[in-house]
């Protein structure tokens, strides 16, 4: 099972757990469902590569919630940040952004 991740900007702040803590219970029940299954190794028929090794994790569930993602390596992924079909096109660029920031800082 890969190790999960949150990403940390440099000023501390979590933006995936700051969108995850918005969810309803329910909702997050889902989404860590859907978390857990991409940490197990599962079908990855729900995740999308959306560019610059950066991907979309969509839990079927609500209105289109997506999770976008890193891996660091073979052993663990690194959440960035969550959102909905709405907010789509914003959080890919806000994901590959705290994706170079996170490898920016670990290459240094």
């Amino acid at each position: 099972m890969k190790e999960v991740l949150v990403y940390q900007t440099k000023i501390s702040r979590e933006p995936f757990s700051e969108w995850f803590n918005t969810l309803d219970v329910d909702t997050q029940v889902k989404a860590d469902d859907y978390i857990i299954r991409l940490a197990a190794g599962g079908s990855r028929k729900n995740i999308r590569s959306v560019g610059r090794s950066v991907f979309e994790l969509k839990v079927d569930y609500g209105p289109g919630y997506r999770v976008y993602f890193g891996e660091t390596d073979t052993q663990s992924v690194l959440l960035l940040l969550g959102g909905d079909k709405s907010t789509q096109p914003r959080d890919i660029k806000k994901a590959m952004a705290y994706w170079k920031e996170y490898n920016d800082a670990t290459s240094e």
